[in-house]
């Protein structure tokens, strides 16, 4: 939110999960190679236990997971900004082929194109909010960002169709877009898993 107020919208949060950390186990690190990363939270979120992997190479899916990445610890981090099958191939064009995935515990499944992937699921993101809060902070031609496939399910089991047709949603992925249902008054998906890349979109929609 502060990023897209920096760049002069009016921008309100209206948080849909709350994420708390889980006690988890994961594989010996000289078992694997390479450490990789979906979200920030996963690195925020994983404890003491993820230091045992920081001398590992790490690659994160977009920027701000990679900032994360760093901040726990971690020197060596690639950052890709196209998904996870990108990524993938990343991974296995750096000659890693046993892939430590940390992971929130709804994860959507990938295909792992060749590479032994493992995933260790540190933590979970609970639902919270109601509709009727946020349906009070919605004002016609509003732009909706959603920064995940879940966050897009969980926006279209709040907001019924007929408080859609004057609000537009900018999301992070095609898989979130997917799922945030049908009737608002458009719909566009980031062609990069970035904030930034959302801003952009968002800012066409205010012109």
């Amino acid at each position: 939110m502060q990023r897209a107020r920096a760049a002069g919208f009016d921008a309100h949060a209206y948080p849909l999960f709350m994420t708390t950390g889980l006690p988890w186990t994961g594989p010996e690190p000289h078992l694997v190679d390479a450490v990789m990363f979906t979200s920030a939270n996963a690195a925020r979120l994983s404890g003491e236990q993820l230091y045992l992997y920081r001398h590992l190479p790490a690659f994160a899916v977009g920027g701000a997971t990679a900032q994360a990445v760093a901040e726990a610890g971690f020197a060596s981090v690639t950052s890709g900004n196209d998904g996870v099958k990108s990524l993938l191939d990343t991974i296995a064009a750096r000659g890693h082929d046993r892939v430590l995935h940390i992971s929130g515990r709804d994860i959507r499944t990938f295909d792992p194109k060749g590479l032994r992937v493992v995933s260790a699921c540190v933590y979970a993101a609970v639902e919270i909010g109601n509709a009727e809060d946020l349906l009070a902070l919605l004002t016609p031609g509003m732009a909706l960002l959603v920064h995940s496939p879940r966050a897009g399910e969980r926006l279209e089991a709040l907001v019924p169709v007929t408080r859609r047709s004057d609000l537009h949603v900018v999301a992070i992925s095609e898989a979130a877009l997917a799922l945030c249902g049908t009737g608002w008054a458009s719909v566009v998906a980031a062609r990069s898993p970035r904030d930034d890349a959302m801003l952009a979109l968002a800012a066409g929609l205010c012109k």
